[in-house]
């Protein structure tokens, strides 16, 4: 009986190096590349949409933060369980036609009263320190509260920017967020955390 154990346990180790040797059936290769490639795809998929993703930063709205054809790291997740805050460069769809994508600096939140008054910007009566712009606004702001469920948002090159100033613009829905600029990625002599 022994024996037999044996022998069968050495007939089950020729079967299994039989297989190993013999040439996988094409088709079934071919369907196991498929599957992983789909996989990838709907992976990468998600992965854009829902949690993060680069974009290419157009125009000159941002200098000298940031300056046309830098790439950046969007978090698209933080405002999904978390609140945006004062400061956060913010990428959103604008309210005008809801396709095109601006990113701004977060300057007023809900309920906030945001003026310019002689190159500075106001929120509820305290001035900024803003050392990220390119050159003090020159044009005055009449005082604004921002309404329920939106923010107002300006870019740091205040004299060039199309921002919540703007009625094309204006105060930009919460909903219309896309997520906030974490990290400058291209070039790389530039790599830094977004401030």
């Amino acid at each position: 009986m022994e024996e037999h154990d044996i022998n069968n346990e050495a007939a089950k180790k020729n079967v299994n190096n039989s297989d190993k040797d013999s040439p996988k059936d094409p088709l079934k290769e071919i369907k196991e590349w498929a599957q992983a490639i789909v996989t990838a795809v709907i992976l990468a998929l998600l992965i854009r949409v829902f949690l993060f993703e680069i974009i290419l930063v157009v125009g000159e709205s941002m200098v000298p933060t940031l300056e046309g054809g830098d790439r950046v790291f969007v978090n698209k997740i933080c405002y999904i369980i978390g609140e945006p805050c004062h400061g956060d460069l913010v990428i959103f769809k604008t309210p005008e036609d809801g396709r095109t994508s601006y990113v701004k600096r977060l300057i007023g939140l809900p309920g906030d009263r945001v003026r310019i008054e002689d190159g500075v910007v106001y929120v509820n009566n305290e001035p900024l320190n803003e050392p990220y712009i390119a050159e003090p606004p020159y044009n005055d702001f009449a005082e604004e509260i921002v309404p329920e469920d939106t923010i107002f948002v300006l870019g740091d090159n205040r004299n060039h920017s199309k921002d919540s100033r703007d009625y094309h613009v204006g105060f930009v829905p919460m909903d219309n967020l896309i997520g906030k600029a974490m990290w400058r990625i291209w070039p790389l002599d530039s790599l830094s955390a977004m401030k």
